[in-house]
This record gives C-alpha cells, structure tokens and sequence, in this order.
C-alpha cells in the first residue's frame, strides 16, 4: 500500500466489551483520552468495541495504529506494557476474549489485501477479572488508566504527533453514549438479583 492511499494518519484505537469488566479496559483508555487531550487534526480517536472485521476500512485506511487492549502478559493484574515490534506477538498470540481474536482476524485480512502500517503499537494491561457480568473495570486496571495514557501520549510523541491537555476535562461528550460513561455505568449497576453477574439466566446451560 502506497502512502497516497492513507486517509488517516494514526487511529487510535481501543477495543474491548465493557459487559465483561476488564475487557472494557481498551474502552474506557481511549474514552479517558479523549476526555483529557485536545483533538489534533492527524488523529482519528475510535471506540471498537467488539466490531471486529467492522473495523477493516478503518485499519486499512490508518497509516499508523496505536491500539488500547487487555492482553494475557504472563504478569500480575495491573501490568502494563507498551509493545512493538517483535513483541506485537504478545498480543497477537493471545485469545482471551473473542474481541481481541475479531481484531486479529481484521488485521490478518488486511495484511492478505496488502496493508502494512508504517507503525503498529499496542498498550496491554493484564486483566484481573474477565467474567463479571456488567462489571468495570477492576481497581487494579482502573488506576492504571492514567499511565496507559502518559505512554500513548509518549509513543505518539515519537512519531511526530505533539498533544495538547484540555484546561479541564471534558464530561459528557458523547464520545460513548452516556448511559455507557464510566462514572454513570458503575454508579447505576442493577443489583445481583436484578442483574446476574455471570450472565442472562435464560441462556446458561441447564443440568439435565
């Protein structure tokens, strides 16, 4: 692929389910981003989600990618590692949700149709807790939202790519839809009766 054929500079990316407590980790990363940084003309900030090959155009379009993710980094809850590079691997080896083997899939295809970003960085958490029903985030992933942050800003730095800090932070932006902000999503979390925590009752297998 030629540089001509790129339409966005650097997508900043995170993907994840926010259902399932520390899958939401790439989601709610680049939702506290976009919360704290100005918008710069050569980024293009996205929610993934669980979009898997819905995302084809976007990746194929991005001439740099910086991804938000969690990722089995053989390491505590908590850890948090900025990979390139070779050690892309990490993550690229990893299945511990179907978000993230979507998001291998897209980029397989992508690199089969002849893309190649000129850069590909991934900032992975270890997740402490994947199977809590309509959970956020752990404490041990929550606190490092902060750093995961300083390290994009950082990597996108090295690219080339100066990022200014908003005055104050934005709240309520629509970035995500407000029932899904974080703060509004952990305060009106329905009880355990009300809301299982492993799941919609009617489709767990039964005994026979």
């Amino acid at each position: 692929m030629t540089g001509s054929s790129y339409k966005t500079e650097v997508l900043v990316l995170g993907i994840g389910n926010l259902l399932w407590a520390d899958e939401g980790f790439g989601v709610r990363a680049i939702e506290a981003f976009h919360r704290h940084y100005e918008n710069h003309p050569d980024l293009r900030l996205l929610d993934g989600g669980t979009l898997g090959h819905y995302l084809i155009n976007e990746v194929m379009d991005a001439k740099r990618i910086l991804l938000f993710d969690c990722c089995d980094l053989k390491a505590e809850p908590g850890t948090l590692k900025l990979l390139r590079d070779d050690d892309i691997k990490i993550w690229s080896t990893t299945k511990i949700s179907a978000h993230q083997t979507g998001m291998n899939d897209v980029l397989a295809t992508a690199s089969l149709l002849g893309y190649e970003p000129q850069a590909f960085s991934v900032i992975a958490i270890q997740p402490l807790e994947l199977n809590d029903y309509g959970a956020s985030l752990t404490d041990a992933v929550k606190a490092k939202i902060p750093e995961a942050i300083d390290l994009a800003v950082d990597e996108l730095k090295r690219w080339g790519y100066e990022l200014k800090l908003r005055q104050s932070p934005l709240v309520d932006d629509n970035f995500v839809l407000s029932t899904l902000s974080i703060d509004r999503y952990e305060q009106e979390r329905p009880s355990e009766e009300q809301a299982p925590r492993d799941g919609d009752p009617r489709y767990r297998l039964r005994s026979l």
